[in-house]
């Protein structure tokens, strides 16, 4: 099999090859992680020239959290923030069904436009919403979590 395959995985799952591989890595990446979250890696070519490597830490998370997907054999699509997204795209990213996400456009909840009949939503606006219905969510049960403390 080569090194680098030519079909993706963002249609499909992985397989188990590609399981134990990412699980692999992700074992070596989160045992080189620092406090701060910056992965420090050195490579070494067919030549044995070493070149050091630094991730970032927002990089870092990001490829950790996809090999975790991959080692758990679940799918996964990576979205560019710019990407615009249809209707049925942006619902199956909120876990929604289209007539509801189409409620919630049509409400101004989340922002779109309009290419000829068809609505269009940008990634970063699907985001942006999620990130603050999550928050709601998480306050939520925040409140309840203390008004059942104070029952008890």
């Amino acid at each position: 099999m080569s090194a680098l395959r030519q079909d993706r995985l963002d249609d499909r799952l992985p397989d188990q090859i590609e399981v134990q591989g990412a699980e692999q890595l992700l074992t070596i990446l989160a045992s080189q992680a620092k406090e701060d979250g910056e992965v420090e890696l050195e490579f070494t070519d067919a030549k044995g020239q070493r070149t050091p490597i630094t991730l970032a830490p927002a990089l870092s998370a990001s490829l950790l959290e996809l090999l975790r997907l991959v080692a758990d054999g679940r799918g996964f699509t990576l979205v560019p923030l710019e990407a615009e997204l249809t209707t049925k795209q942006a619902a199956d990213h909120l876990n929604v069904s289209r007539p509801f996400l189409i409620k919630l456009l049509e409400e101004g909840r989340i922002p779109h436009h309009k290419v000829g009949r068809h609505r269009r939503v940008r990634a970063e606006d699907l985001f942006a919403y999620r990130a603050r219905r999550d928050a709601e969510r998480s306050k939520a049960l925040d409140e309840l979590a203390g008004l059942d403390a104070d029952l008890i």
